[in-house]
């Protein structure tokens, strides 16, 4: 009886011993997130001084009515779309005249006098008129790297555009043409948007000529998809396909509620998740960038790390709140302040972290040159910090593993 026991006995011992030796080795197993590696600080740019420009007239769209819904749309339609415009981006790459040119066999009888030819490489996308003087809003990444680009709008006229200035944080740009009686569109309060709010989306997918779809709002408030430093994304259904972006999200009442900026897909067409920038937030950037040449934001000058459970329990914190300063840029906000890596940001200005990313959005809404007071962990005991805000530098282009429509 006792072999027979041990007999049984043996193996459950062994299962239990791989299992504890598999989660030593992937903690990942046991649903623990190792640590989030953090991009590299961006350089400082040194702020360019420009010629001051006014803010742009923009109109406000009364509140959206929801009442009982039309059997059509074509009037809000007919009050937006003359307002979207095709955008059509260019630059001028150089090409070797033969294949056999970029081949180093044959490069080394030319040595650096190879032949070559340019070439012109297009890209498709929207834009929305959002004043008379020429406004244009469309996205960053429409029109990144180009030498030349041109407009066209829905009745026939095209002109070339200046690139007023971008915000590759957000991924927005503004553009400025010169045209007379140009069509406007009015911007609605999207924080008054509603999920379940019928939404159209305007634009000129794969090139085929303007095209509006329809959808509903299927969230707000979407952040923590990886698409830009700075999230507060529209979510909707309405079909959002390549050459839609920078195009218009509308209301039933044809009043502009975003920037069609980027979809979710495993196909590159649409599948019914597209997100676009609320009109309030573009809204913002378009002031900016017209009046100051760039977005002011505030910055501490710190790398920061998520905090998880692991890592709260090290700190000696019993919820994983706040987060690691894993880095401190020299002559920084916080370096002056006196920060160092390995300190836990817990609070800032008596509301505490819960999220990194709110926090961070919150701190680039105050004005550089502010006193910003702070609460870190530092060996175990809690410390105040009085740090005075900088100013925070523009970034290289953001990556993220969307597909841009």
């Amino acid at each position: 009886m006792g072999r027979k026991l041990i007999s049984w006995l043996w193996p459950a011992l062994a299962g239990l011993v791989i299992a504890a030796l598999l989660l030593l080795l992937f903690p990942q197993l046991g649903g623990r997130t190792p640590p989030v590696e953090q991009a590299p600080l961006p350089t400082v740019a040194q702020p360019v001084e420009r010629e001051s420009r006014p803010a742009p007239e923009i109109e406000q769209a009364a509140p959206l009515s929801r009442d009982q819904g039309p059997v059509s749309y074509a009037e809000a339609v007919e009050r937006a779309a003359p307002a979207v415009v095709n955008i059509y981006s260019s630059r001028i790459v150089e090409r070797d005249e033969h294949p056999l040119m970029s081949d180093p066999f044959f490069g080394q009888f030319y040595g650096d006098d190879l032949p070559s030819q340019q070439r012109m490489l297009s890209s498709l996308g929207s834009g929305v008129i959002v004043s008379r003087d020429g406004y244009v809003l469309t996205n960053h990444h429409v029109i990144n790297g180009a030498d030349q680009i041109q407009v066209a709008l829905r009745d026939g006229r095209e002109t070339l555009a200046e690139v007023i200035g971008t915000d590759p944080e957000s991924d927005l740009a503004v553009l400025h043409i010169e045209l007379d009686d140009l069509p406007v569109i009015a911007l609605s309060d999207s924080n008054r948007v509603a999920v379940g709010d019928v939404a159209l989306a305007i634009g000129n997918p794969f090139g085929v000529g303007q095209t509006v779809t329809m959808g509903i709002i299927s969230a707000t408030g979407r952040s923590h998809l990886g698409l830009n430093a700075y999230e507060d994304f529209i979510q909707t259904d309405a079909a959002i396909n390549p050459g839609n972006s920078g195009g218009a999200l509308i209301d039933p009442e044809g009043a502009l509620v975003g920037i069609n900026t980027a979809i979710f897909s495993r196909s590159g067409g649409s599948q019914g998740i597209g997100f676009a920038i609320p009109a309030n937030l573009a809204r913002n950037i378009l002031e900016e960038l017209v009046t100051q040449g760039r977005v002011i934001r505030g910055w501490l000058g710190i790398e920061a790390q998520q905090m998880t459970p692991e890592l709260a329990l090290s700190f000696g914190l019993q919820t994983p709140q706040g987060v690691v300063i894993a880095g401190v840029m020299t002559d920084g906000p916080a370096d002056r302040a006196g920060l160092r890596p390995g300190d836990v940001l817990l609070e800032v200005d008596g509301r505490p972290i819960l999220d990194a990313r709110a926090a961070m959005s919150d701190i680039a809404a105050i004005a550089p040159g502010a006193e910003l007071p702070l609460t870190v962990i530092r060996g175990g005991q809690p410390r105040e910090v009085i740090l005075e805000v900088g100013e925070r530098p523009t970034p290289a282009t953001p990556n993220g593993p969307e597909r841009r429509p």
